[in-house]
């Protein structure tokens, strides 16, 4: 489970982040850390972790306003939050589950209570076809194996496209704009031209081909779609 997952440590305290740190990689994490929101922020935005440890008193932004401003942003609504802290008071504990964190961990703590938590949090938040295969209209994307079939035969894409099409597919239904799609599958560090969305979705579509292409829908005006109902 805990493969390749990253962890993004927020805490003002250097020794603390260390800590937890050494107990991440050695359960198999790789970790980035940051020492106050707007370090924190970047990092999301740049390298897309997989889980924020968010310590609650920090100088500046507090750890549940910064919570509070990453529920409201739609790139950053789903991130899994652990609200690190060392007020127990139940009080303190409702306040951060109303800001949407996903679990609540009074410190101190041990390194296996940590580790433990954050599995747990990481299976339920997963989203479907992150790590499972999902499967549209005959289409067929398995992440682990990094395969996409289309009924029976093997379709080759870039990693690009790759990329695209499984963000497409673990979010249907809905239209994107070029730069929602650049910040989403490019990444916040990449600077591309809108135009170069185009470039892969044409790539895309033609890889698809006949039977599938029609899933990558123009929505006129605004961006794409990804859909098994006809536009």
């Amino acid at each position: 489970m805990s493969d390749s997952k990253s962890v993004l440590i927020v805490d003002d305290e250097a020794p603390i982040r260390e800590m937890i740190a050494v107990a991440l990689e050695m359960a198999g994490y790789n970790c980035l850390e940051a020492e106050n929101a707007n370090e924190a922020h970047s990092l999301i935005v740049d390298d897309k972790p997989d889980m924020v440890l968010l310590d609650w008193m920090m100088p500046g932004t507090s750890g549940i306003e910064f919570a509070r401003r990453l529920r409201k942003d739609e790139t950053t609504a789903d991130l899994p939050i652990i609200m690190l802290t060392a007020k127990g008071d139940e009080d303190y504990k409702i306040k951060g589950l109303e800001a949407g964190v996903d679990d609540y961990i009074t410190k101190p703590f041990s390194p296996r209570e940590l580790v433990a938590r954050l599995k747990a949090v990481l299976r339920r938040t997963t989203p479907k076809g992150i790590e499972e295969p999902v499967s549209v209209d005959g289409l067929t994307l398995d992440p682990i194996s990094h395969r996409v079939i289309s009924e029976q035969d093997p379709i080759d894409l870039g990693p690009t496209e790759f990329r695209l099409l499984q963000f497409f597919m673990t979010h249907q239904d809905r239209a994107y704009s070029r730069s929602q799609l650049l910040d989403m599958v490019w990444g916040g560090n990449v600077y591309v031209e809108e135009r170069t969305v185009d470039v892969h979705i044409r790539r895309l579509r033609k890889a698809l081909g006949a039977r599938h292409d029609y899933l990558v829908q123009t929505v006129r005006g605004t961006g794409y779609r990804f859909s098994a109902n006809v536009a």
